[in-house]
């Protein structure tokens, strides 16, 4: 077991004025038992202690020290660590901490909603997955913190080592990825989920981002003139349904029947989805700086209301370039495209647009994911192919292995030729239609009516026409929230939805 100060001091700490000082070293709750630390890299070690006392951090055969500022904090960074056998980790001050069975490999950052958080419990095959996670080589840490109102220090949650009794309530998205990039590098792997269901984008970006960049200004001036939740209503209302539950629940027990829903606490949900910036403070700031090879990020549902998805485009590439100026480098960043799904209401191309757009900023990939979603359920349970998706992309660019392709087919230009428009691809080796002729193409004259369309591949490109268009202006593909799509490459990986008139 870990000796440390208990997680609930370590917060106090963490918070306590000047004046107070604090009692012993602290660490934030990454730095426990199991954990791993990234490989070949300076890895920041940091806490708290009193002011001017000096800490010691020993770790395999090296020591360094650092004194602690007025603030009562202090941090240092390790010499590159290289990969082996479980060792230990001694911070000492007046008092001493022991964190054991460290391990040194690739640590990888998994943040999101729920699509992200959702569990290899809930995914295809739980019991096949079971069989197979004897991993003892790969943790994840789970941030367990919640929103907000300013940057959080210490963090909550623990490291867990892989294996059947574990497994389950790992991220899968995370975890598939994890589990790729484990079997190919060969050297521990280190996962660290931060994600909620229902969260939208802006609850993840540092506010004082957001409202500095000035193409979100109409949506921030929208969200600030918002009415306000009038919570006592909220939780009144809440109280009169749960009484209403239990005496339901209570008649069906008696009766033999099936129990209703219980209701939902509409406050604890407010504040668990946060505010904007609120889960940035809550649950990615008490990570920085923790070394970290790179992120993935599954979300935008959330974001995907005709009022929201128009801004997703400017959303994404502020979460990476502002998570990449805290952490001080400019680690590879990857997210999951949106699946198909029914998704009444609401607006899944825009936003699937916003993440192709996004590829624009260095160093970033994209698993799509068109084919595997499912129509009628928000949280599709094949995540071992997303998972795999985004470890291809990963593992082609980020550890220069040789994989069959890093990205399904993107579009790469476009060329009116009198009736027909020309697209053509990258990532497109092996272009072909899975099933039968190409679907999913429309074509347009004006730009407003769209009409389907006949497609060919020529090589890496694709030929698109119709009988109702004779002087074409543009063509988009998959554009719909729940397409039909059969455009992949010779990897098997779908095209992803695109059109020519943005």
């Amino acid at each position: 077991m870990i000796r440390r100060t208990h997680l609930g001091l370590v917060l106090a700490f963490s918070m306590l004025p000047l004046s107070l000082g604090y009692a012993d070293v602290s660490l934030p709750a990454i730095f426990s038992d199991h954990m791993v630390l990234q490989q070949d890299a300076k890895v920041p070690v940091w806490g708290w202690a009193d002011p001017g006392e000096e800490v010691r951090v020993e770790i395999g055969d090296q020591t360094k020290t650092a004194k602690a500022g007025e603030n009562g904090s202090w941090s240092l960074k390790l010499d590159s660590l290289k990969p082996g056998k479980p060792t230990t980790m001694k911070v000492a001050g007046k008092n001493e901490i022991t964190i054991n069975d460290v391990l040194v490999g690739e640590v990888w950052l998994g943040s999101g909603q729920s699509n992200m958080a959702m569990t290899v419990k809930r995914a295809n095959d739980y019991a096949g997955e079971q069989k197979k996670a004897d991993l003892p080589s790969i943790r994840m840490f789970k941030e367990t913190s919640g929103s907000s109102p300013t940057p959080a220090k210490a963090g909550n949650g623990e490291w867990q080592v892989c294996s059947a009794d574990t497994v389950g309530g790992f991220s899968a998205t995370l975890f598939f990825f994890g589990r790729e990039i484990h079997a190919e590098a060969n050297v521990p792997v280190g996962l660290i989920n931060s994600s909620v269901g229902g969260t939208p984008i802006e609850a993840w970006i540092d506010a004082d981002a957001q409202r500095a960049d000035q193409n979100l200004q109409p949506f921030i001036a929208a969200s600030q003139g918002r009415k306000p939740v009038d919570v006592a209503t909220l939780k009144a209302n809440y109280e009169r349904a749960l009484e209403r539950y239990q005496a339901a629940a209570k008649k069906a027990k008696a009766e033999g029947k099936p129990l209703p829903r219980k209701p939902r606490d509409p406050v604890a949900a407010q504040s668990r989805k946060g505010n904007v910036g609120g889960l940035f403070n809550g649950k990615i700031a008490p990570l920085i700086p923790y070394a970290i090879r790179g992120a993935i990020w599954y979300q935008g549902e959330a974001n995907s209301t005709p009022e929201k998805a128009k801004y997703y485009q400017y959303q994404l590439p502020l979460l990476i370039q502002d998570w990449r100026k805290r952490w001080g480098y400019d680690f590879p960043f990857a997210w999951a495209q949106l699946p198909n799904y029914s998704g009444n209401g609401r607006d899944w191309p825009t936003v699937r647009e916003a993440m192709l757009k996004t590829l624009s900023v260095p160093k970033t990939g994209m698993g799509i994911n068109i084919d595997i979603g499912d129509t009628k359920d928000i949280h599709p349970k094949n995540k071992q192919e997303v998972g795999r998706r985004l470890a291809l992309w990963a593992l082609g660019t980020v550890y220069e292995a040789e994989v069959a392709a890093v990205s399904g087919p993107l579009p790469n230009g476009h060329e009116v030729q009198g009736d027909k428009i020309v697209v053509r691809f990258k990532h497109a080796e092996g272009l072909e239609s899975s099933g039968g002729p190409l679907v999913g193409f429309e074509i347009t004259g004006d730009g407003e009516n769209w009409h389907p369309a006949e497609a060919e591949i020529d090589g890496e490109s694709v030929v698109v026409s119709s009988k109702k268009v004779d002087q074409p202006t543009a063509v988009r593909y998959a554009w719909t929230n729940d397409p039909k799509t059969n455009l992949f490459n010779g990897a098997g990986l779908p095209a992803t939805p695109f059109r020519t008139n943005p």
